[in-house]
């Protein structure tokens, strides 16, 4: 079977590609989209797209988008305070106008530019988490104020996708104007129905029983609403998301490491490395893609820290910690690859762009840890446990 050698290659540059960048002490993500533009169509060609590995690539991004959902714990909210509305508008806003201008200068065409310009409203929580973790500083205002922020930018940019994509390419008869509220109420009803379910079903199971029960009841949940999400014209990654968010409380001890150990050791980085043999070369011959590549990764940039910093500072942070705010937003990772993925596959965007768009990916995920771990050494006494002391 052609499809079992080609799934069997990927498999193989996923471990060899990681160990290697590992070895380099080079992120993980570059690792495999680097291993799929090697094995792929652009240098070595011995492994190409076809049906059965694009819908495993699909399988492995929704589990990118749960994985990334399920980082975040709803009770942060309530801790992080009013201001984090504030930053995310500002952190948002800013970046989505900048995205679009660049994507107007360059002609890439007005939904084109749209779509660069939701990528950039986006961050990743699952390169930010990690960081902050690193350093000391999640559970501080400053850390819970930076994850919610970023969650609700997260969740901003794929829901405008959606409506994008409900616009331009409707995948449900629904009028727009209704569409959304429907979408709202669905969303605050599986946040309520969810728990109810989830009692229910684990009504008297103990111990293995349990938690081989809550692994399944996850799965299933997952993939009801992924098809419910679908039935309705939404994309699989917004489900994905979300139910992540809803089922973050119930993503504890085994339940956690079985379902890290399945997605991140078979789908995700399935998906990442059909990523990257996806990714067109050929695209970045010439002076004209090189220059929009650059100014796509030094505008992103530039944005999200001038206006985390801005943000930062209305919210009473020191120059530092509104500046480490800034480069913590600054990671495109599970959003900005989902966008870029789905966008192609609807001819929103074409190979140029979306090759571009890895490459910031790539960029950004190596920049930001680097300035956060920087920033936080910059401390009093060089530590980060004065940094996120600010109260309000």
């Amino acid at each position: 079977m052609p499809e079992l050698l080609t799934f069997f290659v990927i498999l193989m540059a996923g471990v060899v590609f990681s160990e290697i960048f590992k070895r380099l002490h080079l992120p993980y993500v570059t690792a495999l989209i680097i291993g799929g533009i090697i094995i792929g169509p652009s240098l070595l060609n011995i492994a190409s797209v076809n049906e059965p590995i694009l819908f495993l690539g699909s399988i492995g991004l929704i589990f990118l988008m749960f994985m990334a959902g399920s980082e975040i714990k709803l009770k942060s909210f309530k801790r992080a305070g009013k201001g984090v509305a504030l930053l995310a508008a500002l952190n948002g806003v800013i970046p989505f106008v900048v995205g679009y201008w660049i994507g107007s200068v360059f002609g890439l065409g007005s939904i084109s530019s749209i779509v660069l310009g939701i990528v950039f409203i986006s961050s990743s929580v699952a390169v930010i988490i990690p960081s902050l973790e690193a350093r000391g500083i999640i559970h501080t205002r400053l850390g819970e104020t930076i994850v919610s922020a970023t969650v609700f930018e997260d969740i901003g940019s794929l829901l405008l996708l959606a409506f994008l994509m409900q616009s331009v390419a409707p995948q449900t008869p629904i009028p727009l104007i209704i569409y959304i509220p429907l979408i709202i109420l669905l969303v605050f009803g599986l946040k309520k129905g969810i728990p109810q379910l989830e009692r229910i079903y684990h009504y008297n199971k103990r111990g293995q029983d349990l938690w081989e029960s809550k692994l399944r009841f996850i799965f299933v949940i997952l993939i009801a609403t992924v098809v419910l999400f679908e039935f309705m014209g939404m994309q699989a990654i917004v489900a994905g998301f979300i139910i992540g968010i809803l089922l973050s409380d119930s993503i504890q001890g085994k339940v956690e490491e079985k379902i890290r150990t399945i997605s991140y050791g078979i789908f995700i980085p399935t998906f990442f490395i059909v990523i990257g043999i996806q990714t067109d070369l050929s695209a970045f011959v010439g002076t004209a893609s090189i220059m929009v590549t650059l100014a796509i990764v030094v505008g992103l940039i530039a944005s999200k820290t001038v206006s985390g910093f801005v943000g930062g500072k209305l919210l009473g942070f020191s120059k530092r910690e509104s500046l480490l705010i800034g480069f913590s937003t600054i990671p495109q990772l599970s959003t900005t690859l989902a966008v870029a993925f789905v966008a192609v596959e609807f001819g929103m965007i074409n190979q140029g762009l979306a090759a571009s768009l890895v490459v910031l990916s790539t960029v950004t995920t190596f920049i930001a840890p680097v300035a956060i771990r920087f920033l936080v050494a910059m401390g009093p006494q060089g530590s980060g446990k004065q940094v996120g002391t600010a109260r309000t």
